[in-house]
């Protein structure tokens, strides 16, 4: 096995972990009592865990490009919305992330060279020959999740041991997804 399939298949390893705590957290916390903003969230951050398995798998995903396309535009618009008629209130700045996530994906999706068709129309960013579209919208977008993954892992360690339910595992999560989602994003251009 050769290192960049190495990296990818640990990588594939280290998000599909992380659906776990997401999962988790949708099975045992009472939204009715926390809010309905922060199942969304949950939600969204379980799909945006499995779209990345899905892309750095060696294999790919069961979900053609144009799907997930589809999917990205929707979260987005849906986060991008919420943000938008919260942006005043500070419980909606997770939606503003989320909508950024999405879009990010939306674009590594978009960007990705899809001209060998070698896998299909699945999902394989592992074996990218070439790099992103636009290479410069990926290095702005890594920046932005490397420096919110940096700050996500202080409120981790802050927040240890708050009473919030979730809070924690939302934040490390938060953190772990952003150092990859930056990772990704450069390691592509």
């Amino acid at each position: 096995m050769s290192g960049p399939q190495l990296l990818a298949w640990l990588l594939t390893a280290v998000f599909a972990l992380l659906a776990l705590p997401c999962v988790l957290r949708l099975v045992r916390l009472d939204y009715a009592r926390l809010g309905h903003g922060l199942r969304h969230a949950d939600l969204a951050e379980l799909l945006l865990v499995i779209a990345m398995v899905a892309m750095l798998s060696p294999v790919g995903g069961p979900i053609p490009a144009a799907g997930w396309q589809a999917i990205f535009v929707l979260t987005a618009a849906w986060f991008g919305f919420a943000w938008w008629r919260g942006r005043r209130q500070a419980h909606t700045a997770s939606c503003g992330h989320h909508a950024l996530s999405a879009a990010a994906m939306l674009y590594m999706v978009t960007a990705m060279p899809h001209g060998g068709m070698a896998h299909g129309p699945w999902l394989t960013m592992s074996t990218m020959e070439t790099g992103l579209a636009v290479p410069l919208l990926a290095i702005v977008g890594a920046g932005y999740f490397l420096v919110d993954a940096a700050w996500s892992g202080v409120t981790a360690v802050r927040t240890r041991g708050v009473a919030a339910p979730g809070l924690t595992s939302r934040t490390v999560c938060r953190a772990v997804m952003g150092a990859g989602m930056g990772y990704v994003l450069l390691a592509a251009v």
